[in-house]
C-alpha cells in the first residue's frame, strides 16, 4: 500500500486518507482543496437526540428532509467506497450535509417519501451492513393474517363451548332421570309397605287381618288402671309398642270382661281391679294369651297432675261436659283440638253419660291418652324425670326408670300417627266376640297360643253349646282339678249335639287328648281345627256330654 504522504506516489494529492470502515480499513477519498475535510459525524444517538431549530424562513418539516436526505447520501457513499486504496473507480466523498447548505434542487429526487426518522435510524446500519430492510420483521408489525387467525379461534373456541354445554345438559339429563327414577322406586316401596304389600314387613296401612305372622312380632306392653277416686269405677287400657313393625296402640278393655282368679273362680275385669287389682295382670295373660310386662295404676289425682307437667293436652273432644261445683269439676266443650288442663283432662276422661255404652267412656279415656303419650318426651331419660316428678307407687316390676322409656317409646309412634286406638269387643257374657279374638287380640295384642307364659299351666278355653248351665259349671270344675288353667268362651252361638275338642298347633294334640280323658271324651272327639277362643285346647262342649 502506498502511503498517501509519498511524494513519488501520483494518486497522493489526489487522494486522502479519510477514515475507517466498520472492520478497521482505511477508506480514501478525493477531496477538492476548496474544501476542507469535515470532521467525523458523531453517533446516530447523540445526533437525533440533539434538539434543532430551522433557519428563519425554514419550516422544520423541510429542514427534516433535507438532513435526513444528506444523511442517506452520505450512508450510500461509505457504503461504495472501496475496502482498498487502488480501486480505479471514483468513489463519492462521505461529507455529512450541512443544514444550512442544501444541494442543488436538480439533484434532489422528484418525489422522495419523508422517511420516519426513528424507522430510518433502524434500518441505516443494516443497509450499510449490506442487509435489506425487507428481512427483517418486528413483533410490532400486524400480520395481514391476523383477522383470520382470530375468527378461526374464536369460532373454534365457541365451537367447543357449544360441544361442552351439549355434554353438560346431557348429563344434567341422566342424573334428573336416574334421579326420578330412584325416587319412583322408593315411593313404590314406601306404598308397598305402607299398605303391607312386602311380604318380611307390615306397614300402617296394612289391611285388617293381612298380618301373617302378627304372633311372631315383638311387643311390649304393660296395662294401665285409670280409678276414679271420687265417683268410683275404673278403665282398664293396655298400651302397647310394637317393636317389630314400629307401631303403638292403646287397647281398652271393658270392665265387663270375663277373667279367671288365680283360685279358678270367674270374675269380671272391673271387680278384680276394685278388689285390689290383685292377680289382675296374670289373668289377662290367661284370658288374651298375652305377656303383660307390668302394671300402672294411675289414679285420677294422678292424671291430673301428668297433664300439667307435659304443659295441657288437646283433645277431640266427641261431647260436652259441665261444670260440676260439688266436685269442682270445670267444664269442657265440645270440638276439635279443645285445650285441656289437668282437671279438665280427668273430667273428660271419665265422664260418663246416662245411658251411654261404657265403650263411649273407653274411647273418651283413650283419646285422653293418646294426647298425653303424644306430650311425653321422646328422651326416656327425660320421661322418666317427668314419671319420677309424679311421686306415685309403681309396681315394683315396673320402676321409673322402665315406665319412662316404654312412654317415650309409645309416645314416638304417636307422634308419628303409627297409633291405634281400639275397644275390645266382648259379649253380654264377658267372653270375647270372634271378631275381637280375630283382629284386636291376633293383631295388635299378638295374643296366640305360643304366647302363653313359659312353665304356665295350659290353657282350655270352653265354649257352652249346650244351653245348660249346670253342665257349664261341671265341665269347668273338671278341667280345673285337672290342673288346667280355665279361658272362658263363652256361650256358642248355636247348639251343637256333640263335644268337640280342637288344637291349632300340632304340639298340643297330646294336650287335647288329655283333655278329653279329663272329661270322660274318647280320642275320637280330638280334630285340628282354627279357634276362634284364645286357648292352647278349646272344648266346645256338646248336649251329648254328661258330668260324671
Amino acid at each position: 500500500m502506498n502511503d498517501p504522504q509519498d511524494p513519488y506516489d501520483p494518486y497522493a494529492a489526489q487522494q486522502q486518507l479519510i477514515g475507517y470502515d466498520p472492520y478497521g480499513r482505511p477508506l480514501y477519498g478525493q477531496v477538492p482543496a476548496q474544501q476542507p475535510l469535515q470532521p467525523a459525524p458523531p453517533p446516530y444517538e447523540q445526533r437525533y437526540e440533539q434538539q434543532y431549530e430551522p433557519p428563519y424562513g425554514q419550516s422544520y418539516a423541510q429542514q427534516s428532509h433535507e438532513q435526513q436526505y444528506g444523511y442517506e447520501r452520505q450512508v450510500q457513499g461509505y457504503a461504495e467506497a472501496p475496502s482498498h486504496g487502488h480501486d480505479a473507480r471514483q468513489p463519492q466523498q462521505w461529507i455529512p450535509q450541512q443544514a444550512d447548505a442544501p444541494e442543488a434542487p436538480a439533484q434532489q429526487p422528484a418525489a422522495a417519501p419523508v422517511p420516519e426518522p426513528r424507522r430510518a435510524e433502524r434500518e441505516a446500519p443494516a443497509e450499510a451492513a449490506g442487509y435489506r430492510t425487507e428481512q427483517f420483521a418486528f413483533l410490532d408489525q400486524p400480520d395481514e393474517d391476523s383477522e383470520d387467525v382470530i375468527d378461526w379461534l374464536a369460532f373454534t373456541e365457541s365451537r367447543t363451548e357449544r360441544r361442552e354445554e351439549a355434554r353438560r345438559r346431557g348429563r344434567n339429563r341422566v342424573v334428573a332421570l336416574v334421579v326420578v327414577l330412584a325416587l319412583l322406586v322408593v315411593g313404590g316401596l314406601g306404598y308397598l309397605w305402607y299398605a303391607g304389600g312386602l311380604p318380611f314387613l307390615d306397614g300402617p296401612g296394612q289391611k285388617k287381618g293381612a298380618a301373617t305372622a302378627a304372633g311372631a312380632q315383638k311387643r311390649d306392653m304393660i296395662v294401665v288402671h285409670l280409678r276414679n277416686t271420687k265417683r268410683g269405677g275404673s278403665s282398664t287400657a293396655l298400651l302397647v309398642d310394637n317393636v317389630t313393625a314400629r307401631q303403638g296402640a292403646t287397647v281398652l278393655l271393658p270392665g265387663t270382661l270375663a277373667v279367671t282368679k288365680e283360685d279358678g273362680t270367674g270374675t269380671t275385669l272391673g271387680k278384680s281391679v276394685e278388689d285390689g287389682g290383685i292377680g289382675t295382670r296374670e289373668a289377662l295373660d290367661t284370658a288374651l294369651g298375652t305377656r303383660i310386662g307390668g302394671t300402672w295404676r294411675l289414679d285420677t289425682p294422678f292424671l291430673e297432675r301428668l297433664v300439667e307437667l307435659v304443659g295441657g293436652i288437646e283433645v277431640d273432644t266427641d261431647a260436652a261436659v259441665p261444670a260440676d261445683d260439688q266436685a269442682k269439676t270445670p267444664a269442657v266443650g265440645q270440638g276439635p283440638k279443645q285445650s285441656l288442663t289437668g282437671a279438665m283432662a280427668v273430667a273428660y276422661a271419665t265422664h260418663r253419660a246416662q245411658g251411654e255404652p261404657e265403650a263411649r267412656q273407653l274411647e273418651r279415656t283413650g283419646r285422653v291418652l293418646y294426647a298425653v303419650l303424644r306430650k311425653i318426651p321422646s328422651d326416656p331419660k327425660a320421661a322418666a324425670t317427668t314419671v319420677e316428678s309424679l311421686g306415685q307407687i309403681l309396681d315394683p316390676g315396673l320402676d321409673a326408670q322402665n315406665l319412662g322409656g316404654l312412654l317415650a317409646r309409645i309416645g314416638e309412634h304417636a307422634k308419628t300417627a303409627a297409633y291405634r286406638t281400639e275397644v275390645l269387643a266382648v259379649k253380654p257374657d264377658g267372653s270375647l266376640t270372634d271378631d275381637a279374638s280375630k283382629k284386636t287380640v291376633r293383631e295388635l295384642l299378638g295374643g296366640t297360643v305360643s304366647a302363653a307364659q313359659p312353665g304356665a299351666a295350659p290353657r282350655v278355653g270352653l265354649k257352652d253349646a249346650t244351653g245348660d248351665e249346670k253342665a257349664q259349671v261341671a265341665a269347668k270344675a273338671a278341667l280345673l282339678n285337672g290342673g288346667y288353667s280355665f279361658v272362658d268362651g263363652g256361650k256358642a252361638d248355636r247348639a251343637a249335639a256333640t263335644t268337640q275338642i280342637t288344637y291349632q298347633d300340632d304340639g298340643q294334640r297330646a294336650r287335647a287328648v288329655d283333655v278329653a280323658k279329663t272329661l270322660g271324651l274318647p280320642e275320637t272327639a280330638v280334630k285340628k281345627a282354627e279357634s276362634l277362643v284364645n286357648a292352647d285346647v278349646v272344648v266346645t262342649l256338646g248336649k251329648d256330654w254328661k258330668p260324671s
